[in-house]
């Protein structure tokens, strides 16, 4: 609930703030703020069919809820939760923004030394995938017990 809190409320700020083509610089051109609606995935990809994008948004969101019933370890809640924001916000935008139902963009405005521009929905999917794997490789399972590997 705190990533989609957080992540809805910086993107209505950057609607209002950053509009009009205005950016700002934050760390030179290292990192800064400019506003982009994103009809694909990342980078842009399959701008055509985002449609598809609220699809997999709502399986995700379900899935990892539907997991997260299982979990019995505060890593992995931290993990899944971060993972569960990040879908759900990128689903809410997909559903309820413009251009319409299920064919909305997705609000970035975090840009990366113009390689890509992001959200905090996107740092909370990018930290929760690297908290997932590391949890796997470590060998700690959903409920908390660590498996001999």
């Amino acid at each position: 609930l705190l990533v989609v809190v957080v992540d809805q409320a910086t993107k209505f700020w950057a609607t209002s703030a950053l509009s009009g083509g205005r950016s700002i610089p934050l760390l030179g051109d290292l990192l800064g703020l400019r506003l982009i609606y994103n009809p694909g995935a990342a980078f842009s990809i399959g701008t055509g069919v985002t449609w598809i994008f609220a699809i997999i948004a709502a399986v995700a969101v379900v899935a990892i809820t539907w997991v997260a019933r299982r979990v019995g370890s505060r890593a992995w809640a931290v993990a899944l939760g971060l993972v569960l924001g990040g879908a759900t916000t990128h689903l809410l935008d997909r559903l309820f923004r413009e251009p319409g139902f299920a064919r909305g963009h997705v609000v970035d405005f975090i840009d990366y030394a113009g390689f890509f521009i992001g959200n905090v929905a996107d740092i909370s999917l990018v930290v929760g995938g690297v908290l997932t794997v590391g949890l796997y490789l470590r060998g700690i399972g959903i409920d908390g017990r660590r498996s001999d590997r």
